[in-house]
């Protein structure tokens, strides 16, 4: 094999490749990037057998041929070389790099040894062209309620399914639970996605991707995004059925301009840590504002309010980051907070017109 292709594309492939390489795995291969010519391009990929990142980029193919690198190593001195032509050269199972002033040699293995790549039938699979925006947006806004608990695969990934001719995403760690609307459909989809997999996605995305290809079959998916692709097994097994859990309707409604809230939330949170983030929000109808109260009780002491619309009183505890958080990923000016009681689940919801996004947060026993 022999090629040149330019550092600054290189090394982006490399990056990319470089995150789902394996380092710590009883296959060696799977620390590696494979390196193979396809057509006139440089394909650079790397596998750790749940998810796999292929990246093509332009280049001048003098030789066709593929190996096998190191892939810690390739990358960084890759990424150490200046913004130049690289060549790249193998002979006797050895990747020869040069570029202005600088030549290096790095033992490498053949790509037979390399595991194959997955596939998925583009004619078979269920597929969405979908906006990267709004790709970026449902992620970010479901991840954050996944699930760390290996013991409970399921809740460690993003819920991908058709409900009433529209693709949700959803997501719940047994303590807070988020859904989002993201396009109409009329195929039937039912994945789970693991949170890993959507988080290498949100990192591959380029600026010049305006739009995301996403593929399921049986058990994997594939996002594929310009020049780059990551495929990734899917969870096995049945995601709880969450919508049972989200109230139709609350008996105290809360509008709030969501910046004010999320101040007097982080306010009240900076004296809600000793007590695991616990805070008392108390809606008062009479004075149409809302306040926070948090207990350090070592430190002191505090009260945070704000001016909103309530139809009745109410009061309930949370955990003050969750709802910091669910704040920091809802749209618009204005939200709508609802909750019936101390112990009935919380409804955060934005009050744009295109009300796609609803987040549920489980009051803590005060």
């Amino acid at each position: 094999m022999e090629l040149t292709v330019t550092q600054e594309n290189l090394t982006r492939a490399l990056g990319a490749a470089s995150r789902v390489a394996g380092t710590k795995t009883q296959l060696p291969i799977l620390s590696n990037i494979l390196l193979r010519t396809d057509g006139t391009r440089l394909m650079v990929a790397a596998t750790n057998l749940e998810i796999a990142s292929t990246q093509h980029i332009g280049a001048k193919i003098i030789n066709e041929g593929a190996i096998t690198v190191p892939s810690r190593l390739i990358t960084e001195f890759v990424a150490s070389l200046p913004k130049t032509t690289v060549t790249l050269k193998v002979k006797d199972n050895k990747l020869h790099l040069e570029a202005e002033g600088y030549s290096s040699t790095i033992n490498g293995a053949v790509a037979d040894d390399f595991p194959e790549l997955p596939t998925i039938n583009d004619k078979t699979a269920v597929s969405y062209a979908i906006d990267t925006s709004a790709l970026k947006q449902a992620i970010t806004q479901t991840i954050l309620t996944t699930s760390s608990d290996s013991t409970r695969p399921v809740l460690t990934g993003v819920y991908w399914h058709s409900h009433d001719g529209a693709l949700y995403l959803a997501a719940t760690d047994g303590y807070r639970l988020s859904e989002k609307r993201l396009v109409a459909t009329k195929s039937d989809v039912a994945a789970i996605i693991p949170t890993s997999t959507l988080q290498e996605v949100l990192r591959t995305l380029s600026d010049d991707v305006t739009e995301v290809e996403v593929l399921f079959d049986e058990s994997q998916v594939r996002f594929r995004m310009n020049d780059a692709e990551i495929t990734s097994r899917l969870i096995d097994g049945n995601f709880p059925d969450y919508r049972q859990l989200i109230p139709a309707s609350s008996e105290t409604v809360i509008t709030i301009g969501r910046s004010e809230f999320a101040q007097i939330t982080k306010v009240a949170g900076l004296f809600a840590r000793e007590s695991g983030g616990s805070v008392t929000i108390t809606a008062n109808s009479d004075k149409n504002t809302v306040s926070l109260h948090s207990v350090a009780s070592e430190l002191g002491e505090n009260t945070s309010e704000a001016e909103a619309d309530i139809n009745t009183d109410g009061q309930v505890t949370l955990n003050s980051r969750y709802l910091t958080e669910a704040l920091a990923v809802t749209e618009g000016n204005e939200v709508t907070f609802r909750f019936s009681g101390k112990l009935s689940p919380c409804v955060l919801e934005s009050n744009t017109p295109d009300n796609d996004y609803q987040h549920v947060i489980m009051p803590l026993k005060s």
